[in-house]
């Protein structure tokens, strides 16, 4: 679900600006699964423009507070959502933790980096979704540690069923405060790509293990 249809269309905007978004459906990329896609998504970059990644910031924060009231604790997904979680934390005033994709191998053996207590209640902050398999495992450390996981809000969502399928699964709220519908709504109206170019990023959306460019 999206935090509303201005604030996706001027999140759209700006990832694209700073090509933390870049749609190629000509020249697709190749993802590290393997599968070839018109759009690369790396919103780290985000973190290089201030007013950007304050518009970020405080977008995020506002809707946390408006979804699932003020937590205890905001926790970022390693590595891509540190940086933006430290940012919504600081800015609601609140501890931060990160969760690593897995526990160390040495020293305290620690996945979640931080302090944290049981019982309290964490908000998750992510920076992108695909199949939310990752996302899904940081909460699931959450879990395990005996905190109260109210949801999760991350900057941008390819909306792929199957993430929309593994988030219901798991009783996991998300709220984004943009995605891939947006996205091309915005790439659109702003001439950066055409109606031809549109039909081949929905059709990508549509089936992406299977899509091709040609």
């Amino acid at each position: 679900m999206i935090a509303n249809k201005n604030t996706a269309k001027k999140t759209a905007e700006v990832l694209l600006q700073i090509n933390a978004i870049k749609l190629s459906p000509n020249k697709p990329f190749t993802w590290a699964s393997g599968w070839k896609s018109p759009i690369y998504c790396d919103n780290r970059i985000v973190l290089s423009y201030p007013p950007i990644r304050n518009y970020i910031r405080e977008k995020m924060a506002k809707h946390i507070e408006k979804q699932y009231g003020r937590p205890d604790v905001i926790a970022g997904v390693a590595t891509g959502a540190i940086g933006i979680g430290a940012l919504v934390a600081e800015y609601l005033g609140l501890p931060f933790v990160y969760v690593r994709p897995e526990a160390k191998k040495h020293g305290r053996q620690n996945q979640i980096e931080g302090y944290i207590e049981k019982g309290q209640n964490v908000v998750v902050v992510e920076d992108l979704i695909s199949t939310g398999k990752s996302s899904l495992n940081a909460v699931k450390a959450l879990k395990d540690a005996e905190v109260i996981v109210k949801g999760m809000v991350a900057i941008f969502s390819y909306g792929f069923d199957i993430a929309n399928e593994n988030f219901e699964k798991e009783h996991v709220t998300l709220h984004t405060l943009s995605n891939y519908e947006n996205l091309l709504e915005q790439a659109l109206d702003t001439n950066y790509i055409n109606k031809k170019e549109l039909e081949t990023l929905s059709r990508w959306n549509a089936n992406p293990s299977e899509w091709n460019a040609n």
